[in-house]
């Protein structure tokens, strides 16, 4: 087996394999292994549940997984990194329950059918929140997440409404899910090191009815320009789909019936406001 606890062994191994780190796919090894505990205890997982892990890397989170019992879907871009997750996973013990996809998971994901309810993943700086942004606009919910992402993205992911870091991000987050920061891991705890820390992050899925059709556009769209007031940019959003006079109708409307002061700015509503407010919209398109 590799040695994930050791960057020199890391590298002496990818070394004899004709392996190359690609800056591209975000790659970073996380060679803690008190954290990798950590964060695979905190998926809750039971022998035999089945979870999707993206970024598996040489598998140093795959291996625990599936030590634990859990059965894993790895999804994996690098070619390199495909042919050893094959050799160390899919002809021994543990090829039962391993399942390899290979591709760009942006690309791969929706063609999976399995009713998987777990999520791990060591996510790649690039895409992280491009991809969590993806299953939630797109209806793939899980009962728990566990990632691990730049601790920049992490904060985004939990803020409430009124800090700095809210965002749009923060909102579609907390419209399915309690966000949790688990674990701030240092940037010395990877391989190579990256310029930034990371943070661990545990989603428990809130189980509440699906928000409108609306809800997601509506949002991007009330962050969109974040010195203005709620009114322009929420005038903006309903111009694109009403006429002119009928768009100021309902934004006033909309906004009365929300208590809702027409300087307002998105950052300082939480996401209970920003459903109901479409909620309004739904309601009066009936």
């Amino acid at each position: 087996m590799i040695n994930y606890n050791s960057a020199s062994e890391l590298k002496k191994f990818l070394e004899q394999e004709g392996l190359a780190m690609r800056k591209k796919f975000g790659q970073n090894f996380l060679i803690n292994p008190a954290v990798r505990k950590t964060l695979v205890d905190a998926i809750g997982a039971e022998i035999g549940d089945e979870v999707w892990e993206v970024g598996p890397g040489l598998g140093a989170m795959t291996a625990l997984l599936l030590e634990a019992g859990m059965k894993v879907n790895a999804f994996e871009i690098d070619n390199g990194f495909i042919r050893v997750l094959k050799n160390l996973f899919s002809s021994n013990i543990f090829k039962e329950n391993f399942n390899l996809i290979e591709g760009d998971v942006m690309k791969t994901w929706q063609k999976q059918t399995s009713n998987c309810k777990l999520f791990f993943g060591n996510l790649p700086y690039n895409i992280a929140a491009a991809l969590l942004a993806d299953f939630i606009e797109k209806g793939r919910f899980f009962s728990r997440m566990v990632v691990t992402v730049q601790k920049e993205v992490a904060l985004r992911m939990a803020a409430p409404a009124g800090s700095p870091d809210y965002s749009s991000f923060s909102v579609l987050c907390a419209s399915v899910y309690k966000v949790k920061p688990l674990i701030t891991i240092k940037r010395e705890s990877f391989y190579p090191q990256p310029n930034v820390d990371s943070m661990g992050v545990l989603f428990e899925n809130k189980n509440t009815h699906p928000c409108p059709a609306i809800f997601y556009p509506l949002v991007r769209a009330l962050f969109a320009a974040r010195r203005k007031t709620i009114k322009n940019n929420f005038l903006t959003f309903l111009s694109s789909r009403w006429r002119k006079m009928e768009a100021l109708d309902i934004c006033s409307a909309v906004l009365k019936e929300n208590s809702i002061k027409e300087n307002e700015r998105a950052e300082n509503l939480d996401f209970e406001t920003f459903l109901s407010l479409a909620k309004s919209i739904e309601n009066m398109r009936l």
